[in-house]
């Protein structure tokens, strides 16, 4: 039985939240001046949304494709930043992957924009610990969708989603995988489900949820 290993991005993996608000807001002031203020709570707020989602909330102000249209500039000017500066790691998550690919296969599914994984596998030379990725930017399909293309392309025939938010859950959810909560994230859970305090946690529940015994 092949078992794998998917990871949430943001509030899971990593805050790249205030170096986000940092690209947007400089982006929106050369677009369209003194539009509105981009902060770093605003991102945290839309954090595990789709683009979509996020340029509706922000600009309201906007038509719809206007909205898009500048939500697809955002995201450029984010992924550039990302690709120089990164984001705030959370501890020991380099240790952490290493081991648990020892012993599983690592992936990432995001709503995020395409670019942004590679950003964040590029600033810290992570590619060599996950095997495959997807996001929303490439399948234009929502979160639960995408875990469950991921899960298929990759022969999974059992499988863990980590992940910070309710959206998180629920995405498992409809894709058929086990849910563990990063609960030192952005978000909680409306369902008891298995949950880490800290990332360095994670072998241990991993071995829980999986029955087995790699790291008890």
């Amino acid at each position: 039985m092949k078992k794998g290993i998917i990871f949430d991005m943001d509030g899971t993996l990593w805050d790249s939240a205030e170096n986000v608000a940092i690209s947007w807001e400089e982006a929106v002031k050369q677009e369209l001046g003194d539009l509105r203020k981009i902060t770093t709570e605003d991102v945290k707020s839309v954090m595990g949304r789709t683009m979509v989602q996020i340029s509706e909330i922000l600009f309201p102000m906007l038509g719809k494709k206007e909205a898009l249209a500048l939500m697809d500039i955002c995201c450029d000017a984010e992924n550039e930043y990302l690709q120089k500066h990164g984001g705030i790691l959370y501890p020991r998550l380099e240790n952490t992957l290493q081991i648990l690919s020892e012993h599983y296969p690592l992936y990432i599914v995001s709503n995020c924009q395409c670019g942004y994984i590679e950003a964040f596998l590029e600033y810290y030379k992570f590619g060599k610990y996950f095997l495959d990725i997807e996001c929303f930017g490439n399948t234009q399909m929502c979160k639960g969708d995408n875990i469950a293309l991921l899960a298929r392309r990759n022969d999974l025939d059992k499988a863990i989603y980590v992940g910070d938010i309710q959206a998180d859950y629920e995405a498992s959810v409809q894709a058929g995988v086990e849910f563990i909560h990063a609960s030192y994230g952005f978000g909680k859970i409306d369902h008891e489900v298995p949950y880490i305090r800290e990332f360095s946690e994670l072998p241990q529940v991993v071995s829980k949820v999986f029955g087995d015994t790699n790291f008890v």
